[in-house]
């Protein structure tokens, strides 16, 4: 399973269209990252080139070309080296790499200063992402002063953000990019399974996370697309948790936010349950509020409706959970209108979805919720976070943190929760949990 060469090519050929005839657009890899001293991090290629290209090396650069006679997409990348690649692993170089990725041309990256400034002889604008390449960056403006400088110059290209464009793009999802979430959802539920199956009392938060990994991994999934939150008790009142060592107590409950990568292609799910595998009665209610205000944001991802639609729909079901429970008081409308809400439901119901975790594209157009469209994916994540000090709230609901997340498509047809293999309902959550099997779990 993965994307084909006529898929980028069409890519590319839409990201042409959309520039002046005249421009020209540059891409760059992402760069090998230090960790400390001589080691790096696991390299990971940056999304926009990964969209473009499919390649995977660093140090390598893509140049579009609008009409150019040899044809419009260029590759600079690292060439052939035997000694480099017993150590580090074979690289493809420019020949094997224009092959392999279908592009027009390919040269080697350090001869980039002889051949980009001719490129850009004659361009009225240039579309690149300033601030995100600082070398890159710098070289660019160095080529640039040089083309101002030059006997009879017109001036030096105009600079335009290509993100703009390019985000766009990336934010209509394929047939093939769809596959590939759906199966990066499905490796990310059976390994929230596994966690559930491995939950009881006197482990601690990072035992669930060594679960997860090793669901991932074992599917071929090697990355996390973020690090993992596994936070139990009042930890789940921190969004961003991720120290992942406490221990996991009897009568607590553990929110697990976690997904893996794919293919390219990220997956975000979350799921809170009972350490012990029962619901106290005041979890349970909140939990159930949760899910409720969760089916009604997936209820309104239809074509047609605009982006805080399903925000609003989770509102609603949440307000009106909490007044029931007491927590809050009032009319449900001065409620919502004052946002008094925001106490316990602090963030918004969900996020665009695809080769990052928080993916690229507007939520507003021209100053208005973008409506939804078939091709779109996000995340739908209402939660409720009940601070521990909170003492106007009564005590058995305080330092309770509770958090539904799944993946959804948005197809022709409807929405396609992606992850809909992690149990969500409180029987089944409960029985999961209580029935400690991995193997019973994964089946």
């Amino acid at each position: 399973m993965a994307i084909g060469k006529a898929e980028y090519a069409r890519r590319r050929a839409r990201l042409v269209a959309a520039l002046d005839r005249d421009g020209l657009a540059i891409v760059p890899a992402a760069r090998e990252q230090l960790r400390s001293r001589d080691t790096y991090f696991p390299f990971r290629q940056d999304s926009d080139f990964l969209y473009l290209t499919g390649f995977r090396e660093p140090e390598a650069l893509l140049v579009l070309v609008p009409g150019r006679a040899q044809g419009e997409s260029i590759l600079f990348c690292r060439e052939r080296d035997a000694e480099k690649e017993l150590w580090d692993g074979p690289r493809l170089g420019p020949e094997r790499a224009a092959e392999a990725c279908g592009l027009c041309d390919a040269f080697p990256i350090g001869d980039l200063d002889d051949i980009l400034p001719g490129l850009l002889e004659g361009r009225s604008r240039i579309y690149y992402t300033l601030g995100r390449f600082p070398q890159l960056d710098r070289r660019l403006h160095g080529y640039l002063r040089t083309l101002d400088a030059a006997p009879g110059s017109d001036g030096a290209p105009e600079l335009v953000d290509l993100d703009r464009h390019l985000h766009d793009l990336r934010l209509y999802k394929s047939a093939q990019e769809v596959r590939l979430m759906r199966r990066a959802a499905e490796i990310t539920a059976a390994a929230h399974k596994r966690a559930m199956a491995a939950c009881r009392p006197g482990l601690c938060e990072h035992h669930l996370e060594a679960e997860l990994l090793h669901g991932f991994v074992a599917a071929g999934a090697r990355e996390p697309a973020y690090p993992s939150i596994v936070a139990a008790g009042r930890n789940a009142l921190v969004m961003h948790y991720c120290e992942n060592s406490a221990p996991l107590k009897n009568g607590d409950l553990v929110l697990v936010d976690a997904g893996c990568e794919y293919r390219g292609y990220a997956a975000d799910v979350t799921r809170t349950y009972p350490v012990n595998g029962r619901f106290s009665g005041a979890q349970k209610a909140l939990y159930e509020i949760v899910l409720a205000a969760q089916e009604a944001a997936i209820g309104k991802l239809q074509v047609g409706n605009d982006w805080n639609a399903p925000h609003l729909a989770s509102v609603e079901v949440i307000a009106q959970g909490l007044v029931d429970l007491g927590l809050l008081h009032g009319e449900l409308s001065g409620i919502i209108e004052s946002g008094a809400y925001r106490r316990f439901y602090m963030h918004r119901a969900g996020h665009w979805l695809g080769m990052d975790v928080h993916d690229v594209g507007d939520y507003r157009v021209h100053g208005q919720w973008r409506l939804l469209e078939a091709g779109m994916a996000m995340t739908v994540e209402p939660g409720i976070y009940i601070a521990a000090d909170d003492n106007q709230v009564p005590e058995k609901f305080r330092g309770i943190g509770i958090r539904i997340e799944d993946d959804v498509a948005l197809l022709k047809d409807g929405p396609e929760v992606l992850s809909a293999d992690a149990p969500r309902g409180v029987a089944d959550v409960e029985y999961l949990i209580r029935c400690g099997d991995v193997q019973e779990a994964l089946l």
